[in-house]
This record gives structure tokens, C-alpha cells and sequence, in this order.
């Protein structure tokens, strides 16, 4: 079957809906890991083992315990390009860690990409489930019922005392890891946010970029996870990433309406400046775009550009990544090409939305 769907649409169809408070959640993220109880985890074994296991998890995937999730898809990592495997880091459909597994990695995706299930990745099974806005407790439930098909066929390494086994000592016990992707405009503009992103960190949570441990946070985009899986039960890691998102979302409504009562002048000429150079400019590098998007999609929300739909937002965050950029116009290109084409490709999908009227195509 071919794969070519997974890597040529930027918006993939669980993000086309716009989920509760969407203004300021993006997405929300459920990640379980897993392991066989009879296999060597991978970083221990061997080329004929990860094949093994890749086998058993294809089959056992194929094999109807996922057909209740709707139709699904196993791509084999071996069978794409380098550049395939780079937009599927991008889309958040596998991890830089698999994009890099050459001898027995694969993927099982369903055809909404909301589920994404990773073979020999760190662990054997890592199963992603992935709503849009702030939905963590639907993503969990949806993860948590994956998670219970598999285990009516495999036996996965659990121990009495420490829970679920993992190659990463941090992920042992529940092998949960849960997040929220918000998009934190005002609080970085009213200079709070270092004081929320203390404050988080002292409650078990930790905070990363777009692409998780080590990105950077482009776009005033911020990754909200746990950081605690031993100890704590499923529920409790969900509800306390809730309670603390719950207050990070109304901290960031507030300094928005901060920002509209007390600066709005200067708010409005930073949002219309930005707008301006995204339609204009002819050269513009990866960061520069992500901040000035970042400042239409607060004008979007705001009602301050109201010819702009704020999923143009998500829509061009992954359009304008080095990969998708080579993918689209289907050849190599030099950072000095890729600034260029990302402007042209900027001002071609934001000149489209003005002339639907807002909509998105």
C-alpha cells in the first residue's frame, strides 16, 4: 500500500478539527512504552532479534486486535526515503529515534494519523495517541484501550513491584508520557512566562520544544509532559498534568486580555507587521517564520487578522520544515534555497486564504 498520503498532506485529519481550547492547546499526547517479556529490548539486540519482534508486532497488529480503531497501515522504515522518514518526524508520526533505526523499525499508523504505533523504537511498543486542543484524558482513554488489545496477545516485561520495564529508566512503571503542545504568546510577551515554566517544574511536570527533549521552543510553542512514571498511578500522572495545563491555559487567556486592554496599539502593529512580512517577504528562515506565524495565529485568535484562519497556523508550522519543504517541490535544496522556497510557499497559502475568504483548502 502506499505510504505517499502519510507524507504529502502538512495537516494530517485528526488536526483538521478543532478541539477544546484550541486557542491555546494544540495537541494533546499519550504515549505508552512497552516491551516483550521474552525478547532482549532493542538497544540489546541483535539484527535477527529486532527482526523477530518486528514480525511478531506486525503480525500480531494485523492481525484484527486494532480493527475497532478503524483501518491502520505498517510501513517498514527500511522501505522509505531518508527525506519520508524526515516529514514523519515532522508530522510527530514517529520519532527521530525510529527515523534512524535502519535494520527493523517500523511504524503502524491509522489513516487519520491520531494513532501512531512505533516498532523497535527504545522500547518494542511505543503506542501514540494524539487529539487536537486540550483533550489529554480522551488521548489517555484512547491509549489506555490500544494498550489492552495488545496485551490480550503479547506478554509484555512487568514486574510486580516497578510495573512496566523500559530501556530508559525514567519511563519504568506506568511507561506513560503524557503532554499538551500550547502555543504561549502572551504570557512570553508580558515577560510571565519563566515564572510559569519555574513553577511547573516544581510539580513533577517538565517543558520542551516542538519536537520534545532538546528542540528548542520556536514559535512560542511549549511541550507540557510529565516527568514522574514510577510511583504515581495513570490517573494521577493525567490529572495532575490537567490541573496544572487547566492553569496555564487561564494564565495565558489573561495576559491576552492583558494585552488587548493595555497595549492593544502595539500588539496590533506587531501582529499586522509580522502579517505583512509573511505575505511579502521573498527570503525567511526557519525560525524567524515560526515566530512571525506565531504572532499572526494570536491576531487569528484575537480577531485582530480576521481574514486569517488560525489553522493556517498548524498547517504551515509543518509546511515550512526543511523536509516537507524538499518533498513538496520534490528536490534537494541548500538552507539559502529552502528560505526561499519557504517564503514563496508562505505567501502562496496565506494569499489563498485571503482570496477564500479565510477558509482553508
Amino acid at each position: 500500500m502506499s505510504t505517499y498520503r502519510f507524507s504529502s498532506d502538512a495537516l494530517s485529519d485528526w488536526m483538521k478539527n478543532a478541539g477544546p481550547d484550541s486557542d491555546v492547546v494544540i495537541s494533546s499526547r499519550v504515549r505508552l512504552a512497552r516491551n516483550l517479556r521474552h525478547q532482549p529490548f532493542p538497544l540489546l539486540a541483535t539484527t535477527a532479534q529486532a527482526n523477530e519482534v518486528l514480525e511478531q508486532l506486525a503480525s500480531v497488529s494485523e492481525s484484527g486486535v486494532l480493527d475497532r480503531f478503524g483501518p491502520f497501515t505498517t510501513i517498514r522504515l527500511k522501505e522509505l526515503s531518508e527525506l519520508d522518514r524526515r516529514v514523519l518526524v515532522e508530522k510527530h508520526l514517529i520519532s527521530p529515534n525510529l527515523a534512524n533505526e535502519s535494520r527493523a523499525g517500523a511504524v503502524v499508523l491509522s489513516d487519520n494519523e491520531a494513532i501512531s504505533i512505533m516498532i523497535n523504537e527504545e522500547d518494542h511498543l511505543r503506542i501514540q495517541c494524539l487529539h487536537p486542543g486540550f483533550q489529554i484524558r480522551e488521548a489517555w482513554k484512547l491509549a489506555n484501550e490500544i494498550d489492552d488489545s495488545y496485551e490480550s496477545a503479547l506478554e509484555f516485561a512487568f514486574d510486580e513491584h516497578k510495573g512496566y520495564l523500559t530501556t530508559c529508566p525514567t519511563n519504568v512503571g506506568t511507561g506513560l508520557r503524557a503532554s499538551v503542545m500550547m502555543h504561549l504568546p502572551a504570557l512570553v510577551l508580558t515577560q510571565q512566562i519563566n515564572r510559569i515554566l519555574s513553577a511547573v517544574s516544581q510539580v513533577g511536570l517538565t517543558v520542551r520544544g516542538l519536537y520534545g527533549e532538546g528542540s528548542e521552543a520556536l514559535g512560542n510553542l511549549f511541550q507540557i509532559s510529565n516527568q514522574i512514571t514510577l510511583g504515581q498511578s495513570e490517573e494521577e500522572i493525567i490529572d495532575n498534568l490537567y490541573g496544572v495545563a487547566k492553569q496555564i491555559i487561564e494564565h495565558e487567556k489573561a495576559a491576552r486580555r492583558k494585552l488587548l486592554n493595555e497595549s492593544y496599539r502595539r500588539l496590533e502593529d506587531r501582529i499586522k507587521r509580522s502579517y505583512g512580512i509573511l505575505r511579502y517577504a521573498s527570503i525567511i528562515d526557519s525560525k524567524e517564520a515560526a515566530q512571525r506565524l506565531s504572532d499572526v495565529r494570536l491576531g487569528a485568535d484575537l480577531d485582530i487578522l480576521p481574514q486569517v484562519s488560525p489553522q493556517i497556523y498548524n498547517e504551515l508550522l509543518i509546511m515550512t520544515q526543511p523536509g516537507f519543504l524538499q518533498h513538496r517541490y520534490d528536490e534537494k535544496l541548500s538552507p539559502d534555497d529552502r528560505d526561499y522556497k519557504r517564503a514563496e510557499l508562505i505567501r502562496e497559502q496565506l494569499n489563498k486564504q485571503v482570496d477564500n475568504g479565510g477558509a482553508t483548502s
